[in-house]
């Protein structure tokens, strides 16, 4: 059939050839669909944040309708990633340790790195209970410590906090300190921003030291994830020189392991 919406010659086709194909019709089905369950739950966010009901627009849409939306979401968009680029000024004023008032130090040895008190009390309560006491103690040197991390771990930290994000290479290099950091000074979006990373790089090379830092984080989607992919490949896993040194570390993990491997192979 001739489809007046993905034919190379639209021009040619007139009524009452100017109908659409199945392919076509489905897409834009699906489309329309898709707008009504995000303004859906836009409403419902509005609704469960402020407890009034929202009026809902009439439930007919188009096309014309799903392009105006569209064209809405890419301008919120744009605004969003101007709004980003100017919070982001914080991280110069970091690299550039403009009116810095504390020092941060690492647990190994390595200089402290200038900060700003503001901005780790900002997003860690625990930072600014521990900046609250340093207060009060009026300590000399104005510096706190970070036992569990080294320089270079340290130092993308403070960069995290101040931008909100981190180049891939670091997040790669080091994720697992930085999920243990984030768990233990309850940085939820840092937490979560690990989380993804290590859940899109899982693979039999890391899914060990995965599961260990899900356990010890408490995370139990991550920690989910990663047994069920371990169970999945406990042959290969196994007999991998890294399993016996994760026996010896983890004796709770690998029970909880054997056990749904065996629960499994017995399904």
């Amino acid at each position: 059939m001739d489809c007046c919406v993905c034919t190379t010659m639209p021009l040619i086709l007139r009524p009452p050839r100017n109908t659409i194909c199945g392919a076509c019709c489905e897409g834009a089905r699906s489309i329309i669909n898709m707008m009504k369950n995000l303004e859906s739950e836009k409403a419902e966010a509005i609704t469960n944040s402020n407890g009034s009901p929202v009026s809902r627009r009439n439930s007919s849409k188009t096309i014309d309708d799903c392009v105006r939306w569209f064209s809405e979401q890419i301008d919120m968009f744009n605004q969003q990633k101007e709004d980003l680029a100017f919070l982001r000024g914080f991280v110069a004023a970091f690299k550039a340790q403009i009116h810095t008032d504390i020092l941060v130090s690492p647990g190994s040895h390595g200089p402290p790195i200038p900060a700003h008190k503001s901005v780790l009390a900002a997003r860690s309560e625990i930072f600014k209970n521990m900046l609250e006491c340093d207060e009060c103690k009026a300590p000399p040197s104005n510096t706190i410590t970070i036992p569990d991390l080294n320089h270079e771990e340290l130092e993308s930290l403070l960069e995290f906090l101040y931008s909100g994000a981190l180049a891939e290479e670091k997040l790669e290099k080091h994720v697992y300190a930085l999920s243990q950091a984030a768990d233990k000074y309850v940085i939820p979006h840092l937490l979560k921003h690990c989380e993804r990373h290590m859940l899109s790089s899982l693979s039999t090379s890391n899914a060990l030291e995965t599961l260990e830092i899900a356990d010890t984080c408490s995370n139990y989607n991550l920690k989910e994830t990663t047994l069920n992919f371990l169970v999945k490949n406990i042959e290969h896993m196994v007999s991998s020189p890294k399993f016996e040194a994760f026996v010896h570390r983890s004796p709770h993990l690998t029970v909880q392991l054997v056990t749904r491997a065996f629960a499994n192979g017995a399904k």
